[in-house]
């Protein structure tokens, strides 16, 4: 028999520590900050331990905490996307959406209610890949994909620019170990098999002969290269937007600002058709306002880095 804790006060967890912020985890959680606060002192006593260390003016993770976060957040997206596939409540209308999984989890599952509440007849069916898109063979209604140029003999519509920089732990960056691309040597550099950029694009770019690294790390999936650049372990290419709330709580930082970017699209692509579908038309327009409103929050960041 499983013991499990009460997963009300995990999720109230997650939230603040995802945001270093009772107040924000309150927000996001549609609840109060004396319910997070309670929820959260709910889990630490039945865990036996401490999962903050609190101040009039500020939270932050224990040791403890940070170890049951890293477990913690990504059982609770595997559990969401789960159920918002399987999730089956027989409407009039079902939209098919496809998207690799880490845009999905860190993107589009917090936004996604919006779309629903605005849309309550459409059943929201959501699976993750990054395999070429193929709506022949697929099922699905959209297929949402960074690329550089919009993808061929579908209909193929841009709605958010991806700006990818170096991120890292801020404890990498203390005492001035990692002030220019030439720093990067004496640091491990992450990698993982679906990075839109790779190292060696990016040192082109900033028209650097690549060093060899202290080390390097490997992983299959950008999730679990995020989280080891979480951990400290290294520096890692991933996209602006996927960790600004990250870099603004200061549990991740840029340390080279966008001075030294590659920008690519997100297209939802859909099949081509004379009549196309009114929900597919309705999610494109939402996609475009919720790429926009990132776009405007991460150039307020870039400004606030400079």
């Amino acid at each position: 028999m499983r013991k499990l804790p009460p997963l009300n006060s995990v999720r109230a967890f997650e939230a603040a520590a995802r945001h270093a912020s009772f107040t924000k985890a309150a927000k996001e959680l549609f609840v109060t900050h004396g319910a997070i606060s309670k929820q959260v002192a709910v889990l630490e006593s039945w865990l036996s331990t401490p999962l903050f260390n609190r101040s009039q003016s500020q939270v932050s993770l224990t040791e403890a905490g940070r170890a049951y976060l890293a477990a913690v957040t990504p059982a609770l997206d595997r559990i969401s996307v789960t159920s918002m596939q399987l999730l089956d409540k027989s409407e009039s209308t079902s939209l098919r959406i496809n998207a690799p999984p880490t845009f999905t989890m860190r993107w589009l599952i917090p936004r996604i209610s919006a779309f629903q509440r605005k849309h309550t007849g459409v059943e929201v069916k959501l699976t993750t890949s990054t395999a070429p898109v193929n709506f022949e063979e697929s099922g699905y209604d959209i297929a949402i994909r960074g690329a550089h140029q919009p993808l061929p003999g579908v209909v193929s519509v841009p709605f958010m620019t991806e700006t990818i920089v170096p991120i890292c732990h801020p404890d990498l960056v203390e005492g001035g170990r990692l002030k220019t691309p030439a720093d990067l040597s004496l640091h491990t550099l992450i990698s993982y098999n679906t990075e839109p950029v790779s190292w060696a694009d990016w040192w082109r770019l900033v028209d650097t002969p690549q060093p060899a690294p202290t080390n390097t790390l490997q992983f299959e999936q950008m999730y679990f290269a995020l989280q080891a650049a979480a951990e400290g372990l290294g520096v890692v290419l991933v996209p602006l937007f996927l960790v600004a709330d990250d870099i603004i709580s200061d549990r991740l930082c840029a340390p080279f600002g966008i001075t030294f970017a590659r920008q690519r699209q997100y297209f939802a692509n859909s099949a081509t058709s004379l009549n196309p579908s009114p929900v597919i038309e309705n999610f494109r327009e939402w996609l475009l306002k919720e790429g926009q409103d990132t776009e405007r929050s991460i150039d307020q960041l870039a400004r606030s880095m400079v």
